[in-house]
């Protein structure tokens, strides 16, 4: 007999959060509000360099600066959520208020997908062809790049979202996470979710897939193209224009690969440990990557670390 029938439909989540262990979320908030704050100042300051200093006024850095502010947006959308559940055990969630979360999380993750493929295309030009990157990377190309990725992951997100609440939720409303995770969702659904996986799937190739294959064959260019290089300091330098953003896809993509592709565990006790395991690394993916960003090309990139010397110089003369 059809679940939906049974009972009535469902108006709102209740977010289970960590309700077995209390004091890891006394201290898992702590750590988030403190890593959230950082978030906010580390890609609020990168955002603000990269407009401020004429310098930074190239495709390298507009893209940088879509990044940091996809950052903000991603983890404002989830961290308020994640702190709450900590302090309201069984954090209640209207169904509306669910589906605007699921959105924006979709939405920032596929566009963080395109902008570092992106990304790649322009430190491929730039490397590969560096005589004609002016005109490759024109500010009538690059504009039209990032906010193309823009529009495509907030196309993905309204797909996704929108199958995902035409489904019929009934009788068990409890959401096995902190925050309203679209595969956490589906799984309450009492109707067939065939065509949401589906889709998912077709998701996942085009927004993971895709951009992975073009950042593996864009960086076998580069570094084939770094090692023609005659000198060593050439190399080096070469290498070190790149460097940030491959940290970056590596953070990225391996926290993804790690929380999608280990397989599950049978066991009951193990199940239970794993569960706990894959909600912290949803958290690290959530939190600890965007903080990580500014960090990264701050503490690697010459040109960033020159334009905050030059932004704190001004200020203090300022004052």
């Amino acid at each position: 007999m059809d679940r939906s029938n049974q009972t009535s439909p469902v108006v709102g989540f209740i977010l289970l959060g960590l309700p077995a262990h209390p004091k890891l979320e006394k201290t898992l908030f702590v750590l988030i509000l403190l890593t959230y704050l950082v978030i906010l100042l580390g890609n609020g300051v990168l955002i603000l360099v990269t407009v401020l200093d004429s310098r930074l006024h190239t495709p390298m850095y507009f893209f940088l600066g879509n990044l940091s502010f996809l950052d903000i947006c991603y983890t404002t959308s989830s961290v308020p959520l994640i702190l709450d559940s900590f302090l309201t055990p069984r954090k209640t969630i209207p169904f509306s208020a669910c589906a605007v979360q699921m959105f924006l999380s979709f939405a920032m993750g596929a566009t963080e997908c395109v902008l570092l493929g992106t990304m790649a295309f322009d430190r491929y030009v730039a490397i590969c062809n560096p005589l004609r990157y002016p005109v490759i990377m024109s500010r009538a190309v690059y504009v039209p790049m990032a906010a193309g990725s823009w529009v495509a992951g907030s196309t993905s997100a309204m797909v996704q979202t929108s199958l995902a609440t035409q489904l019929p939720f009934c009788g068990d409303n409890v959401i096995n996470h902190f925050t309203c995770e679209i595969l956490a969702v589906l799984k309450l659904a009492c109707a067939d979710i065939s065509i949401n996986v589906i889709s998912m799937g077709v998701a996942n190739v085009i927004f993971l897939g895709v951009p992975v294959l073009f950042i593996f064959f864009s960086y076998v260019f580069i570094i084939a193209t770094i090692l023609r290089i005659p000198s060593g300091e050439g190399r080096k330098k070469a290498f070190s224009t790149c460097s940030a953003h491959l940290t970056v896809v590596f953070i990225f993509y391996g926290t993804i690969l790690f929380m999608y592709g280990k397989p599950k565990s049978k066991d009951p006790l193990g199940a239970d440990k794993e569960d706990l395991a894959d909600k912290l690394t949803s958290l690290f993916y959530g939190v600890v990557t965007p903080m990580l960003n500014p960090i990264i090309y701050s503490l690697r990139n010459k040109d960033v670390k020159a334009a905050l010397g030059n932004l704190v110089t001004q200020k203090r003369f300022t004052w």
